[in-house]
């Protein structure tokens, strides 16, 4: 039995869209060049075996997509309603994500911050995450240059 307050990290459904994309945009993490129902749809055809929630008092409130592509794993889409911060949940579902890349055998993870993102940057650091000595460069494939940070 879930105890109040206790975080429930289970794998995502199909059911929890609307809520998780609610959540991600009550974050912050969704910005007019991402479509969230792309990623997902994305997330779900590719490991969706490492998509998770976290559950709360029946309710959706963490996210976190985790990635590995046989070099470094990646972190997506963390995210912990405001209403929910400084319990340990982003770091719950962060100790999640973590598990199952050493499990498959991944010896670094690489996530990204909006560099004017400073409250996740402190949280990140608090975690042991470093900057690298690296220029994050990309490129849309899917026509949309017009990238607003």
């Amino acid at each position: 039995m879930v105890k109040k307050d206790e975080l429930l990290i289970r794998l995502y459904n199909p059911s929890d869209e609307k809520a998780v994309i609610e959540l991600w945009h009550e974050c912050g993490l969704i910005v007019p060049h991402n479509d969230p129902e792309i990623d997902i749809e994305k997330k779900i055809q590719f490991q969706s075996q490492w998509f998770f929630v976290g559950v709360v008092n029946g309710r959706i409130g963490s996210t976190v997509m985790v990635g590995y592509e046989g070099h470094r794993g990646w972190i997506n889409y963390l995210a912990v309603s405001p209403d929910l911060q400084r319990r340990g949940y982003g770091k719950q579902m962060m100790e999640r994500a973590e598990a199952v890349l050493k499990k498959v055998g991944c010896l670094k993870i690489n996530l990204q911050i909006r560099e004017t993102n400073k409250k996740v940057i402190f949280f990140y650091r608090s975690l042991g995450y470093s900057e690298d000595n690296v220029i994050s460069m990309g490129k849309r494939l899917d026509g949309n240059n017009n990238e607003i940070l």
